[in-house]
């Protein structure tokens, strides 16, 4: 996933208004009581909400699947200046070397668990990764937004020197769209290399959601619009969603 283009991953997503994704998270994380310490942000791609976070005073750890990713991302925090340490590995299967304040999964990466299953497992493992009191934060495309505005639909944009074609499909039966994208990069010569890339994604529902993070042992379950600290609307495109690993009880 996202291997054949890493390296324009950064270009296609220049629009992305990443400082105010880090505000909004920092502003989630202090709602979940964590306003310092060490968070790693699961799927976190080319670092660039990894990277703010940390400038913002949190500890961070970046984990992703893709090593083509990780290397940009490292790149951009020897520029940037910063000391992340950015770690190839499945987040179904996230292992840490301490517990963490916090676990963030953000830009759609649980939609890309693409099975009940390894969504339930993602949730085992952060919750076994998270101190106690700690909080799994994260945020995903919804169902309508999956199905009746990227389903069955061809997209495209066209620049100077790159372009794209993204045609999707829905598939009910699993509750998934699969993704196809075409990249066309122009080169110093004047042509243009082409890239593939596909990709599928699920819609998860609020109850499966709910019933997986309570099935982990998370409770304080919310769910907020997009970058709001409102309840979601029914046509709401995104979700972010807050769990907290319940405190350890003192004894007497």
């Amino acid at each position: 996933m996202y291997t054949a283009f890493a390296a324009v991953y950064d270009r296609l997503m220049r629009d992305v208004d990443y400082d105010g994704w880090a505000q909004y998270y920092a502003a989630l994380l202090a709602r979940c009581g964590v306003r310092q310490g060490s968070v790693c942000e699961c799927a976190c791609g080319t670092g660039s909400l990894t990277l703010r976070l940390q400038r913002l005073g949190y500890a961070m750890t970046g984990v992703d699947l893709s090593q083509d990713m990780l290397s940009v991302a490292l790149g951009k925090a020897r520029e940037w200046g910063l000391t992340v340490p950015f770690v190839r590995q499945d987040m179904c299967l996230l292992t840490l070397h301490k517990r963490q304040h916090a676990i963030l999964c953000t830009c759609d990466g649980v939609n890309y668990l693409t099975t009940p299953d390894r969504a339930r497992r993602f949730f085992r493992a952060a919750y076994q990764s998270l101190r106690p009191g700690g909080a799994l934060i994260f945020d995903l495309s919804s169902p309508y937004k999956l199905q009746h505005i990227l389903g069955d639909r061809a997209l495209g944009s066209q620049e100077e020197d790159i372009a794209y074609i993204w045609q999707n499909a829905w598939h009910p039966r699993t509750r998934t769209v699969a993704l196809r994208l075409s990249i066309f990069v122009r080169q110093p010569d004047g042509r243009y290399a082409r890239l593939e890339e596909a990709q599928r994604q699920r819609a998860h529902s609020r109850e499966e959601l709910t019933a997986w993070l309570t099935e982990a042992g998370f409770d304080h379950i919310r769910f907020y619009g997009d970058r709001t600290l409102r309840a979601p609307g029914e046509k709401a495109e995104r979700w972010h969603v807050t769990a907290l690993k319940p405190k350890e009880k003192t004894k007497c």
